[in-house]
């Protein structure tokens, strides 16, 4: 399978490294920011900004936010449709939310579900992914939750999502 993640409004510098980190070490193709994520080695920011959010995100993603390709998406949704014209997958990884779409991430049926091209889309930390990319998403994953919290913190959602999917190639 070929994984690619999105990564959009992720508010954390932080959670941006920790899953850079994650996706480079599970071989990941490639990782797209949009939205207000913050960006690693972006050209646009004033230097004394665009360190700043370098220093933050290579504290966690250490070095892997130079041994990834990245991506920064102005039009998320564009981007999406056009992979999605591709042959890629749409996956959004989403938690308590009323759709047909949705399936468990321990379903014994999900590997037939899946295409050998996936974009696995992230979002906000505490909002989930925005309503408008509703539309163009095929699948909804969701991890079972068995303690008493909803969720996870959204780069430990990633992890554990991005190894599940990395495993179907096995």
């Amino acid at each position: 399978m070929k994984l690619k993640l999105v990564l959009h409004n992720i508010r954390s510098c932080y959670n941006v490294g920790a899953i850079l980190r994650t996706a480079e070490g599970l071989g990941v193709s490639g990782v797209v920011l949009s939205g207000y994520t913050p960006r690693v080695h972006d050209a646009n920011l004033l230097p004394h900004l665009r360190d700043k959010l370098d220093r933050e995100i290579h504290k966690t993603a250490l070095g892997a936010e130079d041994l990834l390709e990245i991506y920064s998406s102005g039009d998320i949704l564009t981007d999406l449709k056009k992979w999605h014209n591709q042959g890629w997958q749409i996956v959004g990884l989403e938690n308590n939310i009323q759709d047909e779409r949705l399936i468990a991430l321990s379903d014994k049926g999900l590997k037939e579900r899946l295409s050998d091209q996936v974009v696995l889309v992230l979002g906000e930390e505490v909002e989930g992914i925005d309503d408008s990319l509703y539309e163009i998403i095929d699948l909804f994953l969701e991890i079972p939750m068995r303690g008493q919290k909803e969720s996870f913190n959204v780069s430990v959602a990633a992890g554990i999502a991005m190894f599940e999917l990395m495993c179907y190639n096995e």
